[in-house]
């Protein structure tokens, strides 16, 4: 009973054209678009207008909903849910049997190797919104990669439930055209800021946000947004700590032959790509809460990235220590502050005090001193560049070659 209610009123809406939420009316328009489209979106429309075009009477008639809800879903999509309207969007394809060969092509290229963590990433998206998924990544110095072909195309299939934004629009404080969205992308990603950064990779597991509009109070609402970030700066666009699981990044190569009628193949594809994905069991299980276990989305371009974004006194320490350890043949290391001193002392790096080599031992790397002041043995880096054994007491830290390379990698 309650589900006709809900097809009533929404037909109700769609035969009037009218709508009143809590306190205040919309208008259905349709809103052309420079392809030729039109898309149908709520208007705000005084209630003088409506009765001066259609009587007092016709007010009556008009729908009444309590406020607005988000619920996203594809195939069984209802735009009024109890006594709230719907502000996701339709699906606009329907699925058909065919040959999508330019489609799948396009995913192999963008996902590589990755191929079938990358077709299950769009199964997901399509069957499954509300899941969680890693911030997906796409890098590359070169042009004519398919980086924004892919964004175009994914535009393409969820329509006005996907957003490409700047990092301008990003770094904005009002987020109302973005935050009730599917897909989040912004193209020549560039955010140099960490608080940025930090953003993003919250947003991305969060289960609710702020929306927040111009001249509005801001608003409490469920957040199910994935991000795509796309880049032509490889080594910075973004800040990633070690350790950091929640990015996938690709570095796109370009097509051996460019192909400029490439997007109208894909789009043309759409209805019988989406059967493809519809139809396919997925080759992954649900490994955490983004899907994806982190070693199936580990790429060597997320492993540069992060080494890239270290900071260089945390690269020499690494870079010093590996060298005693060679030059010693040890398999573990003990040092004390002091010593990692000398060590950037004598690669050129001076003005570095306890505090900086204390908060990358400690916080960075998860070391911490011995207790005590026990005896260990003291490696000094000499001018040419030769280690000078001697024994030392200290609050000494330690660390294994295996705990090196793995910082390393």
């Amino acid at each position: 009973m309650k589900a006709k209610n809900e097809q009533d009123i929404a037909a109700a809406i769609s035969r009037t054209g009218y709508v009143r939420i809590a306190t205040s009316y919309y208008k259905l328009v349709d809103r052309p678009n420079l392809d030729g489209s039109f898309e149908s979106k709520l208007a705000l429309w005084s209630v003088e207008c409506i009765k001066a075009d259609y009587g007092r009477d016709f007010v009556s008639g008009i729908p009444k909903l309590h406020g607005f809800c988000l619920f996203p879903d594809h195939f069984g999509f209802k735009q009024v849910i109890g006594k709230f309207y719907n502000l996701y969007h339709p699906f606009e394809h329907q699925a058909n049997a065919g040959s999508c060969e330019t489609c799948l092509e396009f995913v192999r290229h963008i996902f590589g190797d990755q191929y079938e963590l990358g077709l299950d990433y769009l199964t997901l998206l399509l069957k499954k919104p509300l899941q969680k998924l890693p911030i997906l990544c796409l890098v590359s110095r070169e042009r004519s990669t398919g980086k924004t072909t892919f964004l175009n195309f994914l535009k393409s299939i969820f329509g006005r439930n996907m957003t490409v934004n700047t990092n301008e629009e990003f770094g904005s404080n009002f987020n109302d055209d973005w935050v009730s969205a599917l897909l989040i992308a912004i193209d020549e990603t560039f955010l140099e800021r960490k608080q940025d950064s930090e953003r993003i990779k919250n947003l991305s597991t969060a289960l609710k946000y702020k929306s927040e509009a111009k001249g509005k109070d801001r608003n409490e609402v469920e957040f199910f947004g994935k991000f795509i970030l796309c880049s032509n700066n490889e080594d910075g666009f973004v800040f990633i700590e070690p350790g950091e699981t929640r990015y996938w990044v690709r570095k796109i190569e370009p097509f051996a032959k460019e192909n400029i009628g490439l997007l109208a193949e894909l789009k043309s594809q759409i209805p019988a790509f989406l059967d493809f994905l519809i139809n396919r069991p997925l080759s992954t299980t649900n490994q955490s809460r983004m899907w994806f276990d982190t070693r199936q989305i580990q790429t060597p371009a997320l492993l540069r990235l992060i080494k890239r974004n270290r900071s260089r006194v945390e690269l020499e320490l690494m870079e010093s220590i590996q060298h005693v350890m060679d030059a010693k043949e040890l398999s573990q290391l003990c040092f004390c502050t002091g010593d990692a001193l000398n060590w950037l002392s004598m690669r050129g790096l001076r003005g570095i005090d306890s505090a900086q080599i204390k908060r990358v031992l400690q916080t960075e790397w998860g070391l911490k001193p011995s207790p005590n002041s026990n005896a260990y043995t003291r490696y000094t880096l000499l001018s040419d560049s030769s280690v000078f054994e001697s024994q030392h007491r200290g609050r000494y830290y330690q660390i294994s070659q295996q705990q090196l390379e793995k910082m390393m990698i």
